[in-house]
């Protein structure tokens, strides 16, 4: 053999050695991958609370790099603590009401359809007109779930927050009157309470607002049956004109005492009309 030829012979030899031994390298190290995963996966199926660290672990990490890109925090589950649905998926009856409200109030009709399907779910359970319900929390607060009166009133239904505690008790607390839904179960209670008392819509309406023992409730009674005819129109099919509300808020005037005020039975109204309303916001209980 030539010396050009023993030189070949020996690389292809060098060569082959060399691919042997990363065949078998490689081989060995799949192995051990293989035998780790295994390891790992046995692991965590006999420990699922090292599982579950695991994950959380690497979902952390996930969303951490989401933020990193994005710039904000991320909440996956944030939809869910919308109150929205689709006013499509409501009874013709509601979608008609919803889609009214939603113009006339400028509110938008996704959280609207919410509260109407409450409005008529509540309605039906305390045997009141679910309008007589929407046309009261258009008048309080024109749909605002944030409002705040200057004597405390609070939410979609102007309830006194600190009046009526105890009712907010089972939904977690007095922070729950900005909770629409919530708002709204916590106003209807108060207002069948009012209704009963007085023994007649206009009388519970004058309760609701604080008024049942002034000379007048300053109109807040008339516009809430005159929201409440509307409503029942557009309900019943009927077109109803869906001009805005001239201001922002159409809350009863000073004069009464207004989100339900828990008041003393009526009686004559004194000469100083004024004062006895001071009394009774500190009389309440």
């Amino acid at each position: 053999m030539t010396a050009s030829g023993k030189i070949v012979s020996g690389v292809r030899t060098f060569a082959a050695d060399v691919t042997e031994g990363f065949l078998e390298i490689t081989h060995s190290s799949f192995a051990l991958i293989g035998l780790t995963v295994a390891f790992v996966v046995i692991a965590l199926s006999a420990r699922p609370d090292l599982r579950q660290a695991g994950e959380e672990k690497l979902m952390n990490w996930l969303q951490a790099r989401q933020v990193a890109v994005l710039g904000m925090p991320i909440e996956p589950e944030a939809s869910e603590r919308a109150t929205a649905g689709n006013p499509k998926d409501l009874p013709k009856e509601q979608a008609a009401v919803a889609f009214w409200l939603s113009k006339k109030y400028r509110v938008a009709p996704e959280p609207l359809s919410v509260l109407v399907a409450e409005a008529y779910e509540l309605g039906a359970r305390n045997k009141l007109d679910p309008t007589l319900i929407l046309a009261i929390m258009a008048i309080e607060s024109n749909f605002n779930p944030f409002a705040q009166s200057s004597v405390g009133a609070q939410g979609l239904m102007q309830v006194m927050t600190t009046v009526h505690t105890e009712k907010y008790q089972n939904f977690g607390g007095h922070f729950a009157a900005f909770d629409p839904v919530t708002n709204l179960r916590v106003g209807v209670k108060v207002l069948q309470e009012c209704i009963a008392r007085a023994g007649s819509l206009e009388g519970g309406l004058r309760y609701y607002v604080g008024a049942a023992n002034l000379p007048d409730d300053g109109g807040y009674t008339a516009k809430v049956l005159a929201e409440h005819f509307r409503l029942r129109q557009v309900a019943g099919g009927r077109g109803m004109p869906t001009n805005p509300p001239a201001t922002l808020s159409t809350q009863a005037p000073v004069q009464s005492v207004p989100a339900s005020v828990k008041l003393p039975e009526p009686a004559s109204p004194p000469a100083n009309g004024s004062s006895e309303k001071v009394a009774l916001l500190s009389q309440a209980s």
